[in-house]
């Protein structure tokens, strides 16, 4: 990390450029970025889109619409793990528990509206 010193690009390759003018080296974390040579797959897709302005706001909105719907069946409803076997059968219990959950919302607001 001696070269490191002196060299006028260190801040472009080091976490904490600082550091290396100290002997103790606290901090000194070397980054190479190399080029990324694959073509995007529909990971890359989904994480440029997550992180544009309208992704964001979308997820913001997920975040309070969808989420505790998972927490209530996972949580209240006890399903962390399905007990069928085979995809349409395993989508029948995930339906069933989904219109569970809708019934309850329906007769507690029913309960608000009143």
């Amino acid at each position: 990390m001696l070269q490191c010193r002196d060299c006028p690009l260190n801040h472009t390759c080091m976490k904490n450029p600082e550091s290396a003018k100290s002997n103790k080296g606290h901090g000194r974390v070397v980054t190479f970025i190399l080029p990324d040579k694959r073509k995007p797959n529909y990971t890359d897709w989904m994480k440029h889109r997550a992180d544009s302005d309208a992704g964001k706001q979308i997820y913001s909105h997920r975040m309070s619409v969808v989420e505790p719907v998972f927490g209530n069946i996972g949580t209240a409803k006890k399903l962390n793990r399905f007990s069928l076997r085979g995809k349409v059968k395993v989508q029948g219990q995930w339906q069933l528990y989904c219109m569970v959950h809708n019934i309850e919302k329906v007769l507690n607001y029913g309960d608000i509206a009143a």
